[in-house]
C-alpha cells in the first residue's frame, strides 16, 4: 500500500517540474534568443518480487515480477533549433543565422550567447544589456588578423583613418572629333598630398590638326600653379583610341586610355584618383562574416574589428547562466573559436535579433499534460488514502 501513496508523491513532484519548465518557457516567449527546455521522464528502480526462472527439461521459463517505484525527472534538455527573425534596423543588433555563439567576457568570466543586442558603453565597447563585452579580433590599419587571442571589441570613436596622397588619376569620356584645331577644353578634379592637403588638377585638351593635345597642372589651394606636365599627343582611330599614354604631374599619372573621339559628344571628365584625406569614424556596418566595416567622413571604408564566434561538440550540455548567456561544462566540450561562416559557423546579420524558439501551441498543450498528469497521480493518493481507511475500519 505505501507503495502506491509513494509512486503518487513521485507523480506529483515530477508533473510539477513539468509544469514548472513549462511556465518557464511561456514566460520567455519575447526574450531575445531563448532557447526552450523540454523534460524527460523515466522510472524509478523496480523492486523485484520474483526472479526470472530458465526453461529446465518439461518446465518453461518464468518471466520476473517487478514492482515499480514510481518516476523520476530523467533530463531537461534545451532545444537550439533557430527562432524567427525580427528586423530592428539598428546597426548594432546583430544575428547569427546557423550554429554558433558570441562570446562575452563579464567580470573575468567567459559567458556564451545568442542574444545579439548589443550596444557601446562609455569607452566605445560593444556590450550586452547586462554589461558583458563583445570579444573578437581588432583590426590594425584596416587588416584584422584572426586566430590570436581575443580581446573586447571596441568601435574607436576618435580613430582616424590617415591621408593618402595621390598616385594616380583617370580620364574618361568623349572627346569631340568635329571640335575645329585651336579649341581647348578643361577639366578639374580635386587631389591630395601626404599630409591630405587637397590641391586642384587641371586637365587641358587642345585640339590638333591630328588629334589633341593633353597636358596637365596642379594648384595649391592659394591658386598658385606649383607643377605642370608635358603635353601628351592623342590620336583615334574611327573614334577608338589609338595613342597617347599618360601624363604625369607632381607624380600623379593621369590615364588617357579610356578616352574615345567620336563626333557630337563632349563628355571627357577626370573620373577618379586614389588619394583622400584623412577622415574620423562615422558609423559601421557589419558583413556577413563578421567584419565591422567602419564609413569615415573622407568616403574611406576599412575594418575595424572581426567578431568571434564560439561552437562546442556539445551544445546541449551548456549550464545557462541567467542574460541568456550560457556558461562551457565538462559535458559541454571546449569552446571552439572561429569566424562567422567558417568551420561548421552561421553567418551574421546586422540589423536583426533572433527570437525566442518557444512553440505556444506545444507548450499549451504541455500544460494540459502536465495538469492531467498531476491530477492522476493526486488520484492515487486519494485511492490509496481510502483503501488504507477501509482497512483500519476493519477493527472497530
Amino acid at each position: 500500500m505505501l507503495r502506491s501513496l509513494y509512486s503518487g508523491i513521485s507523480g506529483l513532484r515530477s508533473h510539477q517540474t513539468m509544469l514548472d519548465v513549462t511556465a518557464n518557457n511561456i514566460a520567455n516567449v519575447n526574450t531575445i534568443a531563448f532557447k526552450s527546455s523540454a523534460i524527460q521522464f523515466q522510472d524509478t528502480l523496480s523492486q523485484l518480487t520474483k526472479g526470472a526462472g530458465s526453461p529446465q527439461g518439461n518446465v518453461g521459463g518464468t518471466n520476473p515480477a517487478q514492482i515499480g517505484l514510481g518516476v523520476k525527472v530523467a533530463g531537461i534538455s534545451t532545444n537550439f533549433a533557430q527562432g524567427s527573425t525580427q528586423a530592428t534596423g539598428r546597426s548594432t543588433d546583430m544575428m547569427i543565422s546557423g550554429d554558433g555563439f558570441f562570446v562575452t567576457e563579464i567580470g573575468g568570466v567567459t559567458h556564451y550567447t545568442r542574444a545579439g543586442s548589443f550596444d557601446p558603453d562609455g569607452q566605445g565597447r560593444l556590450v550586452t544589456p547586462d554589461g558583458g563585452i563583445l570579444q573578437g579580433w581588432p583590426a590594425v590599419n584596416g587588416v584584422v588578423s584572426t586566430g590570436g587571442q581575443l580581446t573586447d571589441l571596441t568601435l574607436p570613436l576618435q580613430a582616424v583613418t590617415p591621408a593618402i596622397a595621390t598616385t594616380t588619376a583617370s580620364i574618361a569620356g568623349n572627346l569631340p572629333d568635329e571640335a575645329v584645331p585651336g579649341t581647348t577644353l578643361t577639366r578639374d578634379y580635386t587631389v591630395y598630398d601626404a599630409t591630405g592637403t587637397a590641391s586642384k588638377l587641371t586637365m587641358t585638351f587642345a585640339r590638333t590638326a591630328t588629334g589633341w593635345d593633353a597636358s596637365a597642372t596642379t594648384t595649391d589651394p592659394g591658386g598658385t600653379v606649383t607643377s605642370s606636365g608635358a603635353p601628351v599627343a592623342m590620336t583615334f582611330s574611327n573614334g577608338a583610341y589609338a595613342s597617347g599614354g599618360t601624363v604625369t604631374v607632381s607624380g600623379i599619372s593621369v590615364d588617357l586610355s579610356t578616352t574615345t573621339g567620336f563626333a557630337g559628344l563632349n563628355t571627357v571628365a577626370v573620373t577618379g584618383q586614389n588619394g583622400r584625406d584623412a577622415g574620423t569614424l562615422q558609423s559601421f556596418t557589419l558583413s556577413a562574416d563578421g567584419t565591422l566595416i567602419g564609413s569615415f567622413s573622407n568616403g574611406a571604408s576599412e575594418a575595424i574589428g572581426r567578431i568571434a564566434l564560439a561552437t562546442f561538440a556539445n551544445p546541449g550540455g551548456l549550464e545557462k547562466a541567467g542574460s541568456s548567456s550560457y556558461s562551457a561544462t565538462f559535458n559541454s566540450g571546449a569552446a571552439q573559436l572561429g569566424t562567422p561562416g567558417q568551420s561548421g559557423l552561421g553567418s551574421l546579420t546586422g540589423g536583426a535579433l533572433e527570437m525566442s524558439n518557444v512553440d505556444l501551441s506545444q507548450e499549451f498543450t504541455n500544460l494540459i499534460v502536465a495538469q492531467r498528469g498531476f491530477q492522476a497521480n493526486a488520484r492515487i493518493i486519494t485511492t490509496s488514502d481510502e483503501v488504507l481507511q477501509e482497512l483500519t475500519n476493519l477493527k472497530r
